[in-house]
């Protein structure tokens, strides 16, 4: 194998929210977004982190490779963005389906669909895709970037047959708005590779992190989203 080296956050091997059965949870480090709603506010210098080479992380990975498969479950790569180290992935996901390992990938979307991209996706059983904000300019406040390529990766994923699980963290007063709720749904409904929407509830159990790291908090008095906003959510989606 190309023993590239990667930089990562931090490992989870017992993960269950990140793709369907038991999987082992990779957190790449580095994120170029700026979601003002981030949880791992830590994970976003690409110069911090650890190194680990593809064999490591695969011996790593096999020591739980039977509990992972008897649960249907794999190896998602998370972040972060996982997408910034393309190459990485590309040999760490090629050796995972040599040996038999369901892979998926968390991500923004929110990068060109250069042939790198594209050949992570095709080594990728499941892309869990978290689509920031349905309108673009509501869009580029929430995370700093424009939705245009996340929503472009979107129909890619769809015209290429790769399922996709759609995810949004429900903000009140940011992505709750009933009209922005009801694009998201007509969006969806052009795809179909769709298998499951996810509505994540918007939480403060990271902000601490921005405080230890010296940064003044986005969203400061923004409640957390609860089970109602969900539900109230889940019936303009209709899901």
């Amino acid at each position: 194998m190309d023993d590239l080296v990667g930089k990562i956050h931090s490992i989870e091997t017992f993960g269950t929210v990140d793709g369907p059965g038991i999987r082992f949870v990779v957190f790449f480090q580095g994120c170029a977004l700026r979601c003002k709603y981030c949880h791992n506010r830590d994970t976003w210098d690409p110069t911090v982190g650890t190194t680990i080479t593809v064999s490591d992380l695969i011996d790593r990975i096999k020591k739980y490779e039977e509990y992972i498969k008897l649960s249907k479950g794999g190896v998602t790569a998370s972040g972060g963005e996982p997408l910034l180290q393309p190459k990485f992935l590309i040999s760490l996901f090629t050796e995972l389906k040599k040996l038999g390992f369901h892979t998926a990938l968390d991500t923004s979307g929110m990068f060109p669909l250069t042939d790198e991209i594209k050949q992570v996706l095709s080594l990728t059983d499941l892309v869990l895709l978290d689509i920031k904000h349905i309108n673009d300019e509501k869009c580029k406040d929430l995370v700093g970037f424009s939705n245009k390529l996340e929503l472009e990766f979107a129909r890619y994923l769809s015209d290429n047959n790769i399922p996709m699980w759609i995810r949004q963290v429900v903000v009140p007063g940011y992505t709750d708005d009933e009209k922005a709720l009801i694009d998201l749904r007509e969006f969806l409904k052009t795809l179909k590779t769709v298998q499951k929407i996810e509505l994540n509830p918007y939480h403060t159990l990271g902000v601490y992190k921005w405080g230890e790291l010296g940064f003044k908090y986005p969203l400061e008095g923004v409640r957390p989203a609860n089970a109602d906003d969900v539900q109230r959510a889940k019936r303009i989606l209709e899901i």
